[in-house]
């Protein structure tokens, strides 16, 4: 049996850096992935999704070339074919990069599936055939999560495509349908459609991207409805079938009644479910929820002294950023002698729709569920000189100060570059600025950024 100082289970992106820190600290350290470095986001998450986010939105603006009164000659075809490679390509240089870097920097990678034996020792099933044992005093687990399947009746009967597996299709989908109106069946919906396809979107909830406020969520909704995207609300998908040719017929319950749907290919978008259940955590002591996630306390341990769990398989908001600032909880406290944590960390995000979402700090409802005193601005983005200049206008600024100390709560850019200006607030909230120095502070003009000023007078005529 092979001793190391940690073993790493999981190579995303909280356990990549990790590996590379503690090896250049000195220790030797063992890395575990099933299948390719770099985890969810490199391979089927944020590289190659925005990739091909990419290709779709050049689609959208060549098709309105003729709005800034350039003239494009025939109708905008998409080669798919072409979309792939070049995602391929962004994920191959990603990933090998991270290979080379972590091997340059010594730590030892096995491809693999682990398991624990104990609460110190780890048996893996290598790829290649036969297997390896390892023990370490200290253990991490960043296997991450895994698309869940909805309980539909004939749907394992069905093809049906994945966030990873859509991503491979050689062809534009006639009618796609989608099961799921969350972050990952939104930005699919909205960018095969910019590549041609005929979309329906299906949704269980009251309104799409369930975490937003309802006039964020309605206002997508309506963007989605102009650009010929149908969303069907508040409905049980009961069943799915599949022709001889692929033909795909989805059973609905919904507020009109019941529908049949009929489509090319399925994108089911429900959730994820957590990489645990071949860890045999049970040997190690290592307890988790009701949904299998691994629980943590807010320095990232579990409930196994020197064994922790970083990234989206302790559950909580599934975001790249979110376990790379995991990596730094466990850096800081391990390596730099710190007592940081993961309570009260401020989070920002934005859904790739276009325009975008961004959105940091707490939602209206988020503000009120707690009590607090605030107010609320809004200003639509046909209001900002940037967004006409460009003629993209759609959506809107929104903003929560408290009420007494003017600092901002929260803030929602749904818009173009929505995740750019958002950045810009979370700096400010960051840095404990209040609404009046945003809304006397010189941005360049005319820049989306200078908004700000304002969106932020609004406060004080409000």
């Amino acid at each position: 049996m092979e001793r190391y100082d940690a073993i790493i289970i999981g190579s995303g992106q909280a356990g990549n850096p990790l590996a590379v820190k503690l090896a250049v600290s000195g220790r030797k350290v063992a890395l575990i992935e099933r299948e390719h470095i770099g985890g969810s986001c490199v391979n089927v998450g944020c590289s190659p999704t925005k990739t091909m986010e990419s290709s779709g939105r050049v689609a959208y603006v060549v098709g309105r070339a003729a709005d800034y009164g350039v003239n494009v000659t025939g109708p905008v075809s998409v080669d798919m074919r072409r979309v792939r490679k070049r995602k391929r390509d962004i994920v191959s240089g990603f990933r090998e990069g991270d290979r080379a870097k972590l091997e340059r920097k010594g730590v030892n990678i096995f491809f693999g599936e682990a398991r624990f034996r104990g609460p110190d020792e780890i048996e893996v099933n290598l790829n290649d055939g036969g297997e390896s044992r390892m023990t370490a005093e200290r253990i991490f687990i960043d296997t991450g999560t895994r698309p869940a399947s909805p309980d539909i009746e004939g749907l394992s009967d069905c093809s049906i495509l994945d966030n990873a597996s859509i991503m491979e299709l050689d062809a534009v989908p006639d009618h796609l349908l989608v099961v799921g109106g969350g972050y990952v069946g939104m930005e699919f919906g909205r960018m095969y459609r910019r590549f041609g396809a005929r979309v329906t979107i299906i949704h269980r909830g009251q309104h799409v991207l369930s975490r937003e406020d309802a006039d964020v969520a309605e206002a997508i909704q309506e963007i989605f409805a102009e650009d010929g995207i149908r969303i069907i609300l508040q409905a049980d998908t009961r069943s799915a079938t599949q022709d001889n040719d692929g033909t795909i017929h989805l059973a609905l319950t919904c507020q009109e009644g019941e529908e049949t749907l009929t489509g090319s290919h399925l994108l089911v978008a429900a959730g994820r479910t957590p990489n645990t259940d071949m860890l045999n955590l049970g040997a190690a002591g290592i307890e988790v929820d009701e949904k299998g996630y691994i629980r943590v306390d807010d320095r990232l341990r579990t409930s196994v002294p020197g064994i922790f769990a970083l990234g989206d398989v302790k559950g909580g908001p599934a975001f790249t950023h979110i376990a790379y600032d995991d990596y730094r909880v466990i850096r800081q406290n391990l390596l730099d002698g710190g007592d940081a944590t993961i309570s009260d960390r401020l989070l920002p995000y934005v859904v790739f729709i276009d325009p975008q979402l961004g959105r940091v700090g707490l939602s209206e409802r988020e503000a009120g569920e707690r009590g607090l005193d605030f107010k609320v601005v809004r200003m639509p983005m046909a209001h900002v000189a940037r967004a006409l200049e460009v003629d993209e206008t759609r959506g809107f600024l929104k903003a929560l100060v408290d009420s007494g100390t003017g600092r901002i709560l929260g803030f929602t850019a749904l818009g173009m570059e929505g995740g750019e200006l958002m950045a810009v607030v979370q700096m400010a909230m960051v840095g404990g600025l209040t609404h009046s120095d945003l809304r006397n502070m010189i941005f360049a003009h005319p820049t989306l950024a200078e908004s700000l000023n304002n969106l932020f007078a609004l406060v004080d005529r409000e």
